[in-house]
């Protein structure tokens, strides 16, 4: 790539990366902003619940109260308005909160109070706003007893009344305007409001348990479950929202900063995806990636058998990413076939000599479980293995055991592989899919034994109790057995006293080498495993206790 070219992409990459910021930046301060609304609204509804509910206990409390004084007022045997009534009636009221006089009522006229005595009486006839089925009447104006303008309510059982303490509807906070005391009528069924006048959400008020959201107000209502009397609070929406003004900045902040930080890591991950993609791909297309070659070994005789490729990657930054990151990402992407092909190119290219000269020698490749579906894949191989001029047969291709269950167009493949002269080996062979019928029905010519039970030779655990039974599977169907991941002489020196040919690949015979290396080698190892140890020694180096077994 040009330099300007290299400048182009960094520059869509920081414009990409920028404008995510931004849009998430802006998503969190919205995203802030509705959450915090929603608890703001929630907080206001749940404390309209709480008031609604305290009002209406205090207005259950004052009508339970007068029952009860009234019945009292209405069993004396005192004379009316008399002297001897009065005093009882004020011992009646003044041991009462709620209340502030008493006396006599007929025909909606005052006769008598405990306040105003027989004289200076209004001339007024008042009527009942409001009447229970138990006989008790509501009056709403009883103009003697006006403090400040206010509505003064009376309460009627009989010929008796009471006066409801004036004051008492600004300590209930009846008289702001976000509170609404509503009671019914027994007989007409209509409502009044003690209180001021709220016309504009009369119509709303419920005589039921009821909660809505109406325009740009929120309302709760909740009536006595022993009187015509229900409490509506209500509260607008706007006011909740701009008593929060003040934590506004706040709010931006935060949900900027934390949208902003979300969108920045979004965006390196899907830059990194995708650049790790691209990358790949390149690599693929201009043979960037490496083959290297880890040695199998006969365990009888120490000498190298065959070797298994592996493929290897460097990125554009010089990171070695390991086949399990880049080989994973090829197959989710649906280009792992390319990985293979120039694997199986590459590997026949490397040892095609090697192959010919060498009878005893076979190279190993892995195989995806998307390449045995792919329909291009068995014609690829064919041209690999006529370019190199090759017997098919010194080409082994290894394959997982799950994806051997995947289709069965992957078994059909597992048999044309074999008709062509290829053997087949099943990679990892213990991790959960295989048994005796399985590797039956699949013909495979070899396993390779995962190297946790090789992990687990000379321990307790039960993997390493299995591992006879895996031999002795392999024994009956005549399969070939290698076994991954050797590192001490302990392993080894386990199938060597098993006293079955084992072809062993791991860090105690070498680790992956490049072609030439593995080449010179198999030179080597032509004159004689002795003379490999007394020239090379560490790479191939099969101890003298492992290999004829003297200790």
């Amino acid at each position: 790539m040009t330099v300007q070219s290299i400048l182009q992409v960094l520059r869509r990459r920081i414009i990409a990366i920028l404008t995510t910021i931004v849009v998430a930046a802006v998503c969190g301060v919205i995203a802030v902003l509705l959450l915090e609304s929603a608890i703001a609204l929630k907080s206001a509804h749940r404390k309209l619940e709480l008031d609604a509910n305290r009002i209406l206990k205090t207005a259950d409390d004052i009508l339970d109260e007068s029952h009860a004084v009234m019945s009292a007022m209405n069993a004396s045997q005192n004379p009316p308005c008399s002297t001897a009534e009065f005093i009882f009636l004020r011992k009646l009221i003044f041991s009462s909160e709620y209340f502030r006089d008493a006396g006599h009522i007929r025909n909606g006229r005052i006769e008598c109070s405990v306040s105003l005595g027989t004289e200076n009486l209004p001339r007024t006839q008042f009527e009942p706003v409001a009447s229970f089925i138990d006989g008790l009447s509501i009056y709403k104006d009883f103009s003697p007893y006006h403090p400040h303008d206010e509505d003064v309510f009376g309460l009627q059982m009989g010929d008796m009344y009471l006066v409801i303490d004036p004051g008492l509807a600004s300590r209930l906070n009846l008289v702001t305007p976000n509170r609404f005391l509503t009671m019914t009528d027994a007989y007409s069924g209509r409502s009044f409001h003690p209180g001021r006048s709220m016309p504009a959400i009369q119509g709303v008020i419920s005589d039921r348990n009821w909660e809505a959201r109406l325009g740009n107000t929120l309302f709760v209502t909740r009536c006595s479950n022993r009187y015509l009397n229900c409490v509506t609070t209500f509260i607008s929406i706007p006011d909740v929202l701009l008593a929060k003004r003040n934590l506004l900045p706040a709010y931006v902040t935060i949900g900027g900063l934390t949208g902003g930080l979300f969108g920045f890591l979004f965006s390196l991950l899907c830059q990194r995806g995708r650049s790790m993609a691209q990358q790949l791909r390149r690599a693929i297309r201009k043979e960037k990636l490496r083959v290297v070659y880890q040695p199998i070994v006969d365990l009888a005789t120490g000498r190298i058998v065959g070797a298994e490729a592996l493929v290897r990657w460097t990125n554009e930054s010089g990171i070695d990413v390991g086949p399990d990151v880049f080989v994973k990402l090829a197959e989710e992407r649906g280009f792992v076939g390319s990985i293979t092909k120039f694997v199986l190119r590459q590997a026949l290219s490397d040892f095609h000599e090697s192959l010919c000269t060498h009878p005893t020698f076979r190279l190993s490749v892995n195989v995806a479980a998307a390449d045995l579906t792919d329909p291009t894949f068995l014609p690829a191989l064919d041209r690999a293995i006529e370019l190199a001029s090759v017997p098919a047969g010194r080409l082994a291709i290894e394959i997982t055991e799950s994806s051997t269950v995947r289709s069965r167009i992957a078994i059909e493949t597992i048999h044309r592989l074999r008709q062509r002269g290829h053997a087949v080996h099943i990679d990892d062979f213990g991790t959960g899919y295989s048994n005796l019928a399985y590797l039956h029905d699949l013909s495979v010519d070899a396993i390779k034994i995962d190297k946790t039970f090789v992990q687990a030779i000379g321990t307790d655990s039960v993997v390493f109790a299995i591992l006879p039974q895996i031999l002795s599977i392999a024994e009956a169907l005549k399969l070939e057995v290698i076994v991954e991941g050797v590192e001490t002489f302990l392993q080894a020196r386990y199938f060597v006293d098993m006293g079955k040919r084992v072809l062993a690949q791991g860090w105690l015979f070498g680790r992956p080498v490049s072609a030439e290396e593995l080449n010179r080698l198999l030179t080597e190892d032509a004159q004689g495993i002795a003379d490999l140890q007394k020239k090379r020694g560490p790479i191939l180096y099969m101890p003298p206790a492992v290999k004829d077994g003297t200790t």
